[in-house]
């Protein structure tokens, strides 16, 4: 396995060195107000951006021909994407005004083919690629997000000191991004034990009753383990994309380890089924 991401690492590498000989690769520019999309002649296999500040989302479950880029204020930085056995490389850069949105790139700026040398099959390569690939696409989202300044939102409980909100709930490609933040305004430090988030169902009948269903998050980024006197700490809970009834009520709970300090913000359905 190490020899042949090895190889193909070098494989990119020399097309990238190669195409950089013969021509200056070609500036696109974003921003986090808008998307900037980009349409290829071919389905995207793979998209990778040098820096946090440039996110680069594409449909990794059902390939299609178009990605979506945002970014936010920095330096410059650099974006690779591959289409098949095609690679394309591009600057990026943020710019505040944008007087284009929509880049038809052709087959002609391609840089370069990807010709695989490794005896491995495609069954056995691919399975553990997706899963990182799409982790790191979590993780290079969720701190998009948590770089992006978030409006106030209204979504926020308090007990004895300690403040939990939800800055924003946002969906992409096919998941939930939860913007959490925790605000301790007491005198002592909180150590956070858990912070779960449930589904209740109210079941109606001769005796009322609740059901309680946890939600498992495919990614928890940024997460503290203490939360200091006056400090506050902000990360992201991510989930697979869900939805929810009337009848139901989400409910994100924040226990404090050998404490009573414990938050429970209780989330409606509108706020889960229309995200940002």
């Amino acid at each position: 396995m190490k020899k042949y991401i090895a190889i193909s690492v070098f494989i990119v590498v020399s097309a990238l060195s190669n195409a950089q000989n013969r021509r200056k690769l070609d500036t696109i520019y974003a921003n986090d107000q808008k998307n900037t999309a980009l349409f290829f002649p071919q389905p995207i296999t793979q998209g990778i951006t040098g820096s946090t500040q440039f996110v680069f989302t594409y449909n990794r479950e059902k390939q299609q021909n178009f990605g979506l880029l945002q970014a936010t204020p920095g330096e410059e930085s650099n974006l690779l994407v591959i289409c098949g056995n095609s690679i394309y490389s591009y600057i990026v850069k943020y710019k505040k005004q944008l007087s284009r949105l929509n880049y038809f790139i052709t087959e002609s700026e391609s840089i370069g083919n990807l010709k695989s040398t490794s005896p491995i099959s495609k069954e056995q390569s691919e399975p553990k690629k997706n899963v990182t690939n799409k982790e790191n696409h979590y993780k290079k989202y969720a701190a998009f997000l948590l770089s992006k300044k978030q409006r106030k939102s209204s979504l926020n409980k308090r007990n004895q000191g300690v403040v939990l909100s939800i800055e924003n709930i946002v969906f992409n490609t096919s998941e939930l991004y939860f913007v959490i933040q925790v605000s301790n305004e007491s005198s002592l430090d909180f150590d956070l034990n858990f912070l779960n988030l449930s589904i209740q169902t109210r079941q109606r009948g001769k005796r009322t009753s609740v059901q309680t269903l946890l939600e498992q998050p495919i990614l928890q980024y940024n997460v503290p383990a203490l939360i200091k006197a006056d400090d506050t700490k902000r990360f992201v809970y991510v989930f697979s994309k869900f939805s929810i009834s009337k009848d139901q009520k989400a409910v994100l709970e924040l226990n404090e380890k050998n404490g009573a300090r414990n938050v429970a913000l209780k989330i409606s359905h509108r706020s889960i089924n229309n995200p940002d």
